[in-house]
C-alpha cells in the first residue's frame, strides 16, 4: 500500500514472508544505496537483511553484527555489488560512527544499517528507511520511507 507521503507499507504473515520482502529489497540495491533499518528488539531486522542479502546474491551466513558492529558480504558472482551490514545499537557517540569510514564504503558498496535512524542519516542525502513493526498478532509490518528522488522513484512499484 502507497501513501500519499510517498511511503510503502507491507505486512509479512510469516518469517519466509520478510525474507522475501527482503530479497526483492536486496534484489533492487545498488553500489551507493544506504539502508536504515528502524524498528525494537525482535521487530525482524536481521532476518529482513538475511533476506536482502539473498536478493543481492550474498553467499554465507548473515548474522547480526552487535559486536562486531560492522560485517562485510560479498556477492557470489563477479558482478554484484557487496553489502555492508552494521549494527549501531551499541554506538554511543558520532563519531564511532564515523570510525567505521561508512561513507567510502557508499562508493563500492551497499550499505544497510539496523538501528541507523537518527545516526546515519548524514551519510547521504539519498536513503531508504524502513519500519519494522512487530503487532500483538505476531505479523510484521514493514513501512518504506524513501528519501530523495531515487529511492521515491525506486520503490513506487
Amino acid at each position: 500500500m502507497m501513501s500519499e507521503t510517498g511511503t510503502r507499507t507491507h505486512e509479512c504473515l510469516r518469517e519466509a514472508d520478510s525474507l522475501e520482502f527482503g530479497r526483492e529489497l536486496g534484489a533492487r540495491l545498488r553500489a551507493g544505496d544506504l539502508v536504515l533499518l528502524a524498528g525494537p528488539l525482535g521487530a525482524g531486522k536481521t532476518v529482513l537483511v538475511k533476506g536482502i542479502a539473498a536478493g543481492m546474491g550474498v553467499t554465507g551466513p548473515v548474522t547480526s553484527p552487535t559486536f562486531v558492529i560492522a560485517r562485510v558480504h560479498r556477492p557470489g558472482g563477479d558482478d554484484g555489488t557487496t553489502l555492508v551490514h552494521v549494527d549501531a545499537y551499541r554506538l554511543t557517540a558520532l563519531d564511532e560512527l564515523d570510525d567505521l569510514d561508512l561513507d567510502t564504503d557508499l562508493t563500492d558498496a551497499a550499505v544497510v544499517v539496523e538501528w541507523g535512524e537518527g545516526v546515519a542519516e548524514r551519510l547521504g542525502d539519498e536513503y531508504l528507511v524502513v519500519r519494522l513493526h512487530r503487532r500483538d498478532d505476531d505479523v510484521r509490518e514493514i513501512t518504506l520511507e524513501p528519501h530523495g528522488t531515487s529511492w521515491a522513484e525506486r520503490i513506487v512499484s
